[in-house]
This record gives structure tokens, C-alpha cells and sequence, in this order.
């Protein structure tokens, strides 16, 4: 299971999204109305109202599970609000939503930060404990921590024209990249897919700061489409570094769900570490040093860094989406 949270701006933006997505299935609220999402929304605003001054006043988190799990509602339920419970979000308004519209289960757990008695619920850093806790509760209920990328398992049917342009370039750099031998060899490739490679300058300079795809109408900047397919990315993937050394390592295996052990990542910077420093100093070299020491800090930064969501924000709750549609309706208004 794996935790995301994501601006909830707009509660009753949120309201609607949550309750009128086809599949989805309210499972628990408290202290508002689950039958209509203008209700609900109208009851989250009016206790909001008790704090007129708070800022960003809903929490909107995302609970995902692996494709093969199908967790009973009681279950999910009593996790939704443990999940809550250690965020420490508590006595306050919440809603718990199901929703089945991608290939894998997901629960939307959106909740008041303003309390039932008028209080402010601290939101500090509840992206980076989301996590954690999910990572906990993903341990005690035993579920699987999916955290890697299955296009296998990813549903097209029912994405919008948005997720699934996105979707297509991030298979096809996926398919490509790996025998590409350089950035210009993936770029030659992706535009026999029909997908155009655009970079970014820094100023007037021949320096690169960033990439973006395109093809038809959509753009992309490679973060978005992966955060490993931004600019940095690419280079990292494309140069004879660690990448090469990590996927030598005998009986290391491509796999869908990936949960390498904390002994395992740490068995290959010290393969790394001892394979390279034969030939450190031979070469003339503390550069040859200083470049492997580089790469052992970058596979220690992997291997600290915080479990991330590839359940990416529905294209409507995005700032982008949110954006395009507050504009539709104000050009609908001004008719």
C-alpha cells in the first residue's frame, strides 16, 4: 500500500471528484453527508468556517493497493482510519471513498483540519508521515508495497486522453531507453514514435536544464511522465556508472513488485565500492575516486529516500486540471 497526499484546495472540487467517479463507493464518513457531494462538501465548509483564517483546511490523501489486492470494505475502513488516527487528524470531520475505476483499488480519505471543537489540526510534513504510516500499516495487515511501475497491470481503458498520451510516452521511453547508447539515439527513436523531444536552455547558453515530450496536442516535461525520465535522469541512466554495476549483480532479477532489503542495497554499494577501487588509483586517479564516491552517495540517497507513489494524481485534481476547468466555466459564465 502506499500513501499520497495531494492539495485539496477546493473541498467541494474534491467532494465531487471523490463521490462522482464511476465506480466509487463511499465507505465511512463522520460529521458529514455521504449521499450527496454538495452535502458533504457544504458540511465540510461550515465547520471550516470556525477557523475562517486557516489555511489549506482539508487533508486529501490517497491510498493505493497492489492490483491483486482486494482488501474487504470493513478492512479498509478500519486502515483509512488508523491511517488517520496516526496522523494524529482526529476528532474532526472525514470521509472514506473506494474507488475501483483503475486496475488497482484505491481509497480516498479526505478530512476537516479544522476540528470538531474549533481547533486547528497541525499539518506539518503530512505528506512524509503519510508515508511512513502506510509503510507501517502495509507491514501489519501484510499487504504487498508496490512501488514500482507495472504497465502490465495498468488499466488505459479507464484513464482520460491526458493519462493515457502519458502513459504511452513513458512505455515507449521505457521500451527504448535501455539500448539507447545516447540522448540523441533516444531522441532519434522516440521521433519514429511520433513523439518530439524538446529541451530546455538555461538562458542564452547551450545548457541544458530540462526535457520535454510531445506528441499531438499533450506535452509533457520528462518528470512528469516518471520522475526518472527528467534531464538528470536520462543522463544518470544513459552514463557507464552505477546503473551498470547495480544490474551485474548475479541473480539480480527485473521483477514488477520490487522490495529489495535494506542489507541487500548496501551488499551492492560495497560491490561497487570494492570493484571499482582497483583501478581508483591506477588511472591517475582522485577523479576516478571522487566519481565513485559520487555514485555510492547517489545509491545511499536511493536507498534513504522515502517510498513514492506511481499512482499518479488523477488529471482532474491536478493544478493544471483544476485550472483548465475553472476557466471553462468562467468562459461558460461570460456567455
Amino acid at each position: 500500500m502506499i500513501s499520497k497526499v495531494v492539495p485539496a484546495d477546493s473541498v467541494y472540487h474534491t467532494c465531487r471528484y471523490i463521490c462522482n467517479k464511476p465506480g466509487s463507493e463511499v465507505l465511512a464518513t463522520d460529521g458529514v453527508r455521504e449521499f450527496d457531494y454538495k452535502l458533504m462538501a457544504e458540511d465540510f465548509i461550515r465547520q471550516q468556517q470556525l477557523r475562517p483564517g486557516k489555511q489549506k483546511a482539508f487533508f486529501h490523501g490517497i491510498l493505493s493497493f497492489h492490483p491483486t489486492e482486494k482488501p474487504s470494505n470493513e478492512t479498509l475502513t478500519t486502515i483509512a482510519a488508523q491511517y488517520l488516527d496516526r496522523l494524529g487528524i482526529v476528532d474532526t470531520q472525514y470521509s472514506i471513498v473506494k474507488h475501483t475505476d483503475r486496475s488497482h483499488l484505491h481509497l480516498h480519505v479526505v478530512a476537516n483540519m479544522v476540528d470538531n471543537n474549533g481547533n486547528v489540526i497541525k499539518d506539518n510534513f503530512t505528506g512524509m508521515r503519510g508515508k511512513k504510516v502506510a509503510q507501517q500499516l502495509t507491514q501489519e495487515y501484510k499487504l504487498i508495497p508496490a512501488i514500482k511501475k507495472d504497465l502490465a497491470l495498468t488499466n488505459l481503458e479507464n484513464m482520460n486522453e491526458h493519462e493515457v498520451v502519458r502513459y504511452k510516452i513513458y512505455m515507449a521511453i521505457a521500451e527504448n531507453l535501455p539500448n539507447c547508447n545516447s540522448l540523441n539515439d533516444l531522441v532519434t527513436r522516440l521521433k519514429h514514435q511520433g513523439i518530439d523531444t524538446q529541451f530546455k536552455y538555461k538562458g542564452q547558453t547551450q545548457e541544458i536544464q530540462g526535457v520535454s515530450f510531445k506528441t499531438g496536442n499533450y506535452s509533457f516535461k520528462g518528470s512528469q511522465v516518471d520522475r526518472k525520465f527528467s534531464f538528470a535522469g536520462l543522463q544518470k541512466a544513459l552514463t557507464d556508472g552505477i546503473k551498470e554495476n547495480l544490474d551485474t549483480v548475479p541473480d539480480e532479477k527485473e521483477e514488477t513488485i520490487q522490495h529489495t532489503s535494506t542489507k541487500e542495497t548496501f551488499r551492492k554499494i560495497h560491490s561497487l565500492s570494492k570493484s571499482n577501487s582497483q583501478n581508483t588509483f591506477s588511472d591517475g586517479g582522485y577523479k576516478r575516486a571522487a566519481d565513485v564516491l559520487k555514485q555510492m552517495n547517489k545509491a545511499f540517497d536511493d536507498l534513504v529516500k522515502p517510498e513514492h507513489s506511481d499512482d499518479h494524481l488523477p488529471y482532474e485534481l491536478t493544478q493544471e486540471g483544476y485550472r483548465r476547468k475553472k476557466k471553462k466555466q468562467s468562459h461558460k459564465h461570460k456567455r
